[in-house]
Formats: C-alpha cells, sequence, structure tokens
C-alpha cells in the first residue's frame, strides 16, 4: 500500500483510488519464510468488516514483477475484488493469503510498511490506529530491518 515501497519496485504504479472492501479484515496470519506474520485480506462475509487500501495502475508488462513481490504462488493467490470508491464501486486485484497460522506476529519493519501505507493513502484514523494496535516483534536481522526502511530515509 505504500507508494514509495510500490514505485520504487514498479516504475509504473499510480494511484488510482483508495476504497474499502466489505466483508474482509486485515490480518497478519499468513507464513512468511522468515516466520514472521504478514498482511492478508482474510474474508469473513461480516458486512461489518472492512479492508481499506489503495488500487493502483500498473503496466501489464509489470504483472509478472508484481506477482513475484507480491508472493503469488508463494503463500498468495491473486484474486478479484469489488473495491468500494468515492467514485463508485471498481475491480481490483488483491492478493489473498493461502498458508495461514493464526496468532502470527509481523515484525516491526513490517508493521512499519502498512503504517506508513495507510498514512500515505489517508486511510480513516481509526483504521489507521487498529494497525498501530497489532502487536508486532524486533526482526533478528538488523540488516534486514535496515533495508527494509530504506525507502522512507530517502525523499
Amino acid at each position: 500500500m505504500s507508494v514509495r515501497r510500490l514505485a520504487a519496485r514498479l516504475p509504473s504504479a499510480k494511484v488510482v483510488a483508495r476504497g474499502f472492501v466489505t466483508g474482509y479484515k486485515l490480518a497478519f496470519d499468513k507464513v512468511s519464510k522468515d516466520g514472521s506474520g504478514k498482511c492478508d485480506c482474510e474474508h469473513t462475509g461480516n458486512d461489518g468488516d472492512r479492508v481499506y487500501g489503495v488500487i493502483f495502475l500498473v503496466l501489464c508488462s509489470e504483472r509478472a514483477a508484481l506477482d513475484r513481490f507480491e508472493g503469488a504462488g508463494n503463500g498468495y493467490t491473486p484474486s478479484n475484488v469489488r473495491v468500494e470508491t468515492v467514485a463508485g464501486e471498481m475491480n481490483a486485484l488483491t492478493y489473498v493469503a493461502t498458508n495461514k497460522q493464526p496468532g502470527l506476529q509481523p515484525y516491526d519493519w513490517y508493521k512499519q510498511h502498512v503504517v506508513m501505507g495507510a498514512r500515505e493513502a489517508n486511510l480513516p484514523e481509526d483504521y489507521l490506529r487498529e494497525i498501530e494496535s497489532v502487536v508486532s516483534t524486533a526482526d533478528p536481522s538488523p540488516s534486514r530491518t535496515e533495508k527494509e526502511l530504506r525507502a522512507y530515509s530517502t525523499a
């Protein structure tokens, strides 16, 4: 969701809209290769649940790179969702976790990516507070933490 992080990986990425999907919740229960929890747009079927996010336009020529960065076939499956935006409903691609384990915690740097993206997108304050309240843990690899957060130290 972070514009800076995605633009560094996919130069064509442009923000189209902000919105939410109903009947889903944000969870950090996708098992990562490093053992930490990563995000999932988890279907609940409950109309009171919402996941907020950003819709990006990405060139078709960058789709393979997007799939690779987002873990398609590696614990995530690309899935189409209907997103409610101020301009009306839009179809969008998201990545749904297939390898899940309840109770996982994200590393601090990963949660920071999600928080920064939510701030950049001006998502609702109560949703931002909900993300900030997620318990996270320090990554045992300080060099990975430094590398991951480098996108926010450059203009």
